[in-house]
């Protein structure tokens, strides 16, 4: 586990450093605090297949565990939807939410490791952000984070990400993931 009483992330230090005095000169904010930063990464999971099989939904939350470093929840069905076989309160995937020091840790485990392990990436879309700042993208294959041995998963799983900021806009919140060095194609 993470020891955060006197670690500070690469990412974080980087964020601190130079990030935060390029964006205040980029927008001419006229405060430091009014500089968009990272507000939580949310890492999700769906597993349809629980539907005929509730061992699987297990297998999931401990893959997602380990590689978002910290315990994930298992999501539950709202409603019953009868065409799709799910009753009410049938566990249908799993999440987690990354705060602190933790996201900043997964952050530079994708951008570094996950996204290049990705077969034919070209880079992530730029127009994933939702108008208020916050990115979402999916991963087609949890098996490319290096926490995931290979030989030891029975199916392999998509995940999505999003990342929140504070930022108010898209163009605020794509500067600051590109100085992240958030590989975005074009």
């Amino acid at each position: 586990m993470l020891d955060e009483t006197n670690y500070t992330p690469r990412l974080k230090a980087l964020y601190h450093d130079t990030i935060r005095a390029a964006l205040k000169e980029e927008f001419g904010y006229k405060n430091t605090l009014m500089t968009p930063k990272l507000d939580k990464i949310v890492l999700n999971m769906g597993i349809g297949e629980a539907v005929k099989d509730s061992k699987k939904i297990k297998s999931a939350q401990a893959d997602l565990t380990a590689i978002a470093g910290q315990k994930a929840v298992i999501t539950k069905a709202r409603n019953s939807i009868a065409g799709f076989r799910v009753r009410e309160e049938m566990p249908l995937g799993v999440k987690v939410t990354l705060r602190g020091a933790r996201m900043y840790e997964f952050l530079d485990r994708l951008i570094t490791i996950a996204l290049p392990r990705v077969r034919d990436f070209r880079g992530v879309k730029s127009t994933s952000f939702d108008g208020r700042g916050n990115y979402a993208m999916g991963i087609k294959e949890h098996i490319v984070f290096p926490e995931i041995n290979f030989d030891q998963i029975d199916e392999v799983w998509g995940m999505d990400v999003i990342i929140c900021t504070t930022a108010k806009s898209d163009a605020e919140a794509k500067a600051l993931l590109k100085a992240f060095n958030m590989p975005f194609s074009s």
